[in-house]
């Protein structure tokens, strides 16, 4: 059986380390897409507190907010890049960074570079948002992350974080993902029924 291609191979084929994770939603595929990329990742109170701990266990500066921001134009405006996307199916987005440090800086990295790019002491990361219409109004909706370090030294420090902030990390996809699920269909549902009344309306 011939293996299926994901957005993500064309950046990170063979990455250090692979975090994907799949929820089945009630919603055409191109609207959860644009729910999920406009969705406000520290919302959940819950993903606000994980951000917290991390600061405060790694002393880092907590930056302002100016204000609730979709998940893409937030992550884009802290430095990632917008790698590649196909409308209404996925996106990929990818940075290099040092996420050991208290403070992480991300530093965008063009598409047509990111594989041979390799700042010292730096992982590069990309993540894709993916949704698969499997049926009329039903869509397998996924999120994965994968990261690689550009040397040795990145490689060791990387595994020393990773094996405590993973745990942080990873809640937040697994409260990220039933979030939108339900605000995609909680959307969905009411569009509907709104199409339908006017429907009505109109006969």
């Amino acid at each position: 059986m011939a293996s299926i291609t994901l957005p993500l191979d064309r950046f990170i084929p063979h990455p250090d380390v692979r975090e994907r994770f799949e929820t089945k939603i009630h919603a055409p595929a191109s609207f959860v897409m644009d729910v999920a990329a406009n969705f406000d990742m520290q919302s959940p109170s819950v993903v606000r507190w994980i951000f917290w701990l991390r600061e405060r266990f790694m002393g880092a500066s907590k930056a302002p907010r100016r204000k609730p921001q979709g998940l893409l134009a937030e992550t884009q405006a802290l430095g990632w890049s917008l790698l590649l996307e196909n409308p209404g199916q996925w996106i990929v987005c990818g940075a290099a960074c040092q996420p050991w440090k208290a403070d992480v800086k991300f530093m965008p990295v063009p598409a047509d570079r990111f594989v041979s790019d390799a700042v010292p002491n730096h992982v590069k990361i990309a993540w894709s948002l993916e949704a698969e219409e499997v049926a009329p109004s039903i869509t397998r909706f996924a999120q994965e992350t994968r990261v690689i370090a550009t040397d040795a030294e990145a490689k060791t420090r990387f595994q020393a974080y990773w094996r405590w902030a993973r745990f942080g990390i990873v809640s937040i996809r697994l409260l990220l993902l039933p979030a939108i699920r339900r605000t995609a269909e909680r959307e969905w549902a009411r569009r509907s029924i709104e199409e339908q009344s006017s429907g009505r309306k109109r006969k």
